[in-house]
Formats: C-alpha cells, structure tokens, sequence
C-alpha cells in the first residue's frame, strides 16, 4: 500500500504563464481531506486552489510561499491515513539517516514541533510539554504570549502565531533602510508591494511592447445607432432567457467578419511562418477590482450567433469578476477585445498586445457627438451616438493598409447592423 501521496502542480498551464504558491492552507501535521483545498496558486492570470488527492497528514511542504513552479512539478507530500494512524500509535524511534541528513525546510523546526503537539493529547495545566518545549526552543520564558486555550492555555497555535509576528517584525526592520532614499525623503507615504498578478503583468506588458512585436494603432470611428436600436428591441427578449445582452458582445460579432476579411489579425508570428487558426477564440480584458486585469476567452465565435455570444461572455465574465475562472478559461486566445471605453476612456493607444497574439482591438466610451453629414447635396449637423474604434497590431504581421480594411469591415457591420 503507498503510504506516501504526491502533490504535484497542474500540469495543464497556458503558454507564457509563471505560476507561484500564494499559500499553503494546511500545515504540515495537520490532517487533510480528500479533495479539500490544500493550496493557492496564483498565475498572471488566475489564482486557483489545488485540491489534496487523497486524506491523510500533511507530512512535506517542498515549495513554499512566493516560489514559482512549473507545471506537473513536486510541491509536497501527504501521508495516507492509515500510515499516520499507525504512525501515531507507534513507539517513537530514531529517525532514518535519511531523513536525519535531510536539510530542513524553512520554519520545519517549528513545524515538526507542532507535529509532535498535534500526535499528543493536551496535558492539563497552563500548557502542554509539547508547548513548553517550543517556548525553550525559542527563549519564550518571559515572553507576553497571549494564551487562547481553555481557561488562558497557551497553545501550540499561541505559541508559533507569536514566533511569526515576531519573526516579521524584526524582517521589516532589517528591510528599513538606515538613510531614506531620494523618492522617500521628497515625499511622504506608504508602501504597497505588488501582487503577484500585477508583477507578472508588467512582464508581459514590458516583454510585448519592448521586446517582441512592434505595435502600430489605426483609429477609426463608428455611428453606434443601429447597434442600440437592435439592442433595445431584443434586450428584454435576451433577459427572459436569462442572457445580458451587451455592447461587448455586438463587438465580438462584428470581429468575426473583420477577421474573415483580414485572417492574419487572428494569427501568431514565428520566425519562419505566419500561423492562422482555423478557430476564433476571443479574450475580453475584463478589470478586477484591486487586483488587476484577466482576459477569458469566449471560444470558437465564428460559429455563434449574437445570443450565443453574449451567453457566453456572460458567463466568463461573471465567473472572472467572482474569481472563479479556471486555467482552460484564460487559454488559446487568438485575438482580444480591450472595452476601455465601460471606465470612460476615450481613446487607448497603444493597448499592448496580449501575446503570442497579433492584434488587440480597443473600443472608447460610447457617448454623442455633433457630426457633419451630407444629404442631397447639402451639409448639416446631427447628434449621433459615437465611439472611437481602435485596432494595435504587430507591424510584423501586417501592414497599415490590411489593418485599416479590418476596421472598415468592422465600422461597416456595425453602422448597418442587421441579424445574421
């Protein structure tokens, strides 16, 4: 019987994406349930947990907290139950010289403490002989720990929960620079480290627009008038069926037939060839409140119609704004809708092209303006409701001329918009 379980990382991961542990949300000794969540991951991406793969004692921590890992890569190990329950009962030996020689994880010396509190029951008293051996491992005689126990115990938990705090404190005053740098001694305030998220986005944003594609932006406009009438006549009828209908959506329609007429927007460059999918898979930027920006991907659009559309954007925005997309809903995007406009953007140029893709479509604040038009000959001013329209490509994958015809053929579908 093995009596040892693997945790390992998802080996599924979208292309260019780093992966970190967030946390671990069990310590080691402590006992896990098959299938209860065991750690936080948090790509560029999404954050998501990985759920234990059978019960048992958690007995190996192998990555710890902030350290990046690779798909299908070792993070820990569980005992089964039925190991530790014998373990348990077992007489304490001496350990395998294996494990002796083993270097210690960070904190295990803590850790293998609480283990051995954890497999005895407490002793009645102030504290267990587990707790008092932690407090003169760690010079606590005299130290202030706040006991949470019954009747003021103090705990195992009292006792590392002090360790941390303490541990923290004195790393943040080490980390306090002796003289304050010129940006701190000009201006007072607070420091707020990134997130994991926000780090990996600025590589990629860094990476894209420096380093791999040369970005050009055309701008056109469109009369959103016809988009609106249609949307106010079928709104309700999408809302019976429980689908919203949006804005976004007739977006995603209308890139269907640009990229018919321009396949290379939908494609990815490589050194020797230009790779155009068969299949349309748009990601939607869709901004995180605090957190920063994910892009799920609604799939195979070219064979949906407007309602299919907005179900499905519907249902993977609602699931990024309640984080609760998974890797496969943020993968093969061939091409990607920015609707800056929904925050009161005007105009975005350049929006960075979201790798290894080729061209990010933009789209400004809907809003009336006065416009010149010509009828019978003669010009006069009509209110019209409007946005501004804008197409970042890699200049290596096409030139100004095919990107224009793009969102021409774009304009065009939602100027005379009419169902399919």
């Amino acid at each position: 019987m093995t009596t040892t379980i693997e945790v390992r990382a998802p080996s599924e991961q979208s292309e260019g994406t780093r992966s970190q542990v967030q946390r671990w949300l069990k310590n080691i000794g402590e006992t896990v349930a098959e299938n209860e969540p065991l750690i936080e991951v948090e790509t560029d991406k999404v954050t998501i947990e990985i759920p234990a793969p059978a019960g048992g004692v958690l007995r190996e921590i192998l990555k710890h907290e902030q350290e990046e890992i690779e798909p299908g890569e070792l993070l820990g190990t569980i005992q089964s139950a039925q190991a530790a329950a014998e373990a348990a009962a077992a007489p304490a030996t001496e350990p395998a010289p294996a494990a002796a020689n083993r270097p210690a994880a960070p904190g295990a010396e803590i850790r293998m403490a609480a283990l051995a509190a954890h497999a005895e029951a407490l002793s009645t008293g102030r504290s267990s002989p587990a707790v008092r051996r932690l407090i003169a491992e760690h010079g606590l005689e005299s130290a202030p720990i706040r006991g949470t126990g019954a009747g003021g115990r103090v705990t195992v938990d009292d006792v590392l929960a002090y360790v941390a705090a303490r541990r923290t404190n004195n790393e943040t005053q080490q980390r306090k620079p002796s003289m304050p740098t010129e940006a701190e001694a000009a201006v007072a305030g607070r420091r707020v480290p990134h997130s994991s998220m926000r780090k990996r986005i600025a590589e990629r944003m860094v990476e894209s627009l420096l380093h791999t594609a040369p970005h050009v932006t055309t701008v056109f406009e469109a009369d959103m008038s016809a988009v609106i009438a249609h949307r106010a006549a079928h709104k309700e009828e999408f809302q019976q069926k429980g689908v919203s209908l949006t804005f976004t959506a007739y977006f995603l329609a209308a890139c269907v037939d640009a990229i018919r007429e321009v396949p290379e927007a939908n494609s990815r460059w490589t050194d020797d060839a230009l790779i155009v999918p068969d299949t349309i898979n748009i990601g939607v930027g869709t901004a995180l409140e605090g957190k920063g920006l994910v892009v799920p991907v609604v799939r195979s659009v070219q064979g949906l119609d407007l309602f299919g559309i907005a179900r499905e954007l519907g249902d993977v925005v609602e699931r990024a704004r309640n984080d609760k997309l998974t890797p496969s809903d943020v993968r093969d995007g061939t091409f990607t809708i920015s609707n800056h406009g929904v925050s009161g953007s005007l105009v975005a140029t350049p929006i960075i092209i979201n790798q290894p893709q080729s061209a990010i479509l933009g789209v400004g604040k809907l809003e009336k303006r006065a416009v010149v038009v010509t009828e019978n000959g003669e010009d006069r001013i009509v209110i019209q409701p409007r946005c501004f329209i804008t197409l970042t490509l890699d200049h290596r994958v096409m030139d100004g001329h095919r990107a224009n015809r793009f969102l021409q053929v774009l304009v065009e579908r939602l100027e005379n918009w009419k169902d399919a």
